[in-house]
């Protein structure tokens, strides 16, 4: 299908949210459902924000061309705040309100929380960012299908960049006791005791939300740790790296894809210089990204935020399945196509293996350098 880009529609980051956050239009007669679910209002709103930017640019250019077999593609939006206790009730307010697809959610905990609901009503759900393991190596959801790389993936991938990379060989992990922090660590521990190299000189958990975190920063210190490996969120991060400056601690700083956001330099202002992440893979010279990176651009005049490119994608590969499948969105019908063909998209060629995950796409390194993500060379 070839599409033309919609006009402009917001040119300021508080238009965008108000824009993401109103009742999404319904048209008249038969449409097709495609709920989004995230958080779109909170401390994680960075995360959820600009998966529905991209899922809403995408389907506006499948709507102006005339939607899918002759029906209009209609959002039902929901925010989550990437809390798993309300994904529950996001994730039953979707499903009685007749959603078809989800694209979502965002966060592991909040996925991990709504997916037997999902799974119940055979709906497909398509997260651009939940990482957990739990999601397709368990088996429990056939239904969930992802546009990012797994923990299985990160973990290593944090822990051979400290090792290997920069050479620092005690290493100090924290976590933030959640569904995405507290398993991304255990991998990260489990990884350095296979790799063989360096040693774990700290392993512990903290409470999200703390005020204040001294007393972590503090034994990392007293670890003699010379890289701090962390699984979970920029809230928390952003405070640890804070201390740790305050502290002039000089210990590296390597956190995931849930601390690579602009957030995280915004809260923790130059203390964030220096801090390494893992992130989805550098895209910057896909042509699809790029393209998808000037359509949000045109329609926001700001750069997209994180998971943009990989909900992008999520919301192409399922709206083209859908339409290879002749409009249906009936589970099996949707997974045979979602399993068989490759779809162009700004993530790279997509296709998915029998667990769900994604084939070819990964997690790059970045640190942050005079304000901003880079790639790490």
């Amino acid at each position: 299908m070839k599409f033309t880009v919609s006009g402009k529609l917001f040119s300021t980051t508080a238009c965008l949210m108000f824009a993401l956050s109103a009742p999404a239009l319904s048209f008249a007669g038969d449409t097709i459902k495609f709920g989004i679910a995230g958080p779109h209002s909170g401390d994680l709103a960075s995360y959820g924000l600009p998966s529905a930017a991209a899922a809403k640019l995408v389907i506006d250019k499948f709507n102006a061309n005339g939607g899918i077999k002759g029906k209009k593609i209609e959002i039902l939006q929901e925010d989550d705040v990437c809390k798993p206790e309300i994904a529950t009730n996001t994730a039953t307010k979707l499903v009685s309100s007749g959603v078809e697809v989800v694209l979502g959610h965002i966060c592991s905990g909040a996925t991990i929380a709504a997916m037997p609901i999902y799974k119940d009503a055979n709906i497909l759900v398509m997260s651009p960012s939940a990482t957990s393991d739990e999601l397709t190596y368990s088996g429990k959801y056939p239904n969930f299908f992802r546009t990012i790389a797994p923990n299985a993936a990160q973990s290593p991938a944090m822990i051979d960049f400290a090792i290997d990379k920069l050479g620092l060989k005690k290493i100090a992990i924290i976590h933030d006791k959640g569904d995405y922090g507290k398993p991304l660590a255990e991998g990260a521990k489990l990884h350095v005791e296979k790799k063989g190299k360096g040693q774990v000189v700290l392993f512990e958990g903290i409470t999200p939300g703390a005020m204040d975190y001294s007393a972590i920063v503090q034994k990392i210190k007293e670890s003699g740790a010379e890289v701090v490996v962390f699984g979970g969120y920029h809230p928390e991060a952003s405070k640890i790296v804070s201390i740790m400056k305050k502290k002039r601690l000089d210990t590296k700083f390597v956190s995931d894809d849930g601390v690579k956001d602009d957030t995280f330099i915004k809260v923790a202002g130059d203390d964030a210089e220096g801090v390494y992440a893992a992130g989805p893979q550098d895209n910057s010279a896909n042509p699809l990204a790029l393209k998808a990176k000037e359509e949000y651009k045109a329609a926001f005049n700001s750069d997209p935020g994180a998971f943009y490119e990989n909900a992008y994608a999520a919301t192409v590969v399922m709206l083209n399945a859908i339409e290879k499948a002749g409009g249906s969105t009936k589970l099996e019908d949707l997974k045979k196509v979602l399993q068989t063909e490759k779809v162009d998209t700004p993530v790279g060629a997509v296709s998915f293996d029998q667990k769900g995950d994604a084939i070819g796409v990964g997690f790059s390194m970045y640190v942050v350098e005079k304000g901003k993500y880079v790639v790490v060379k």
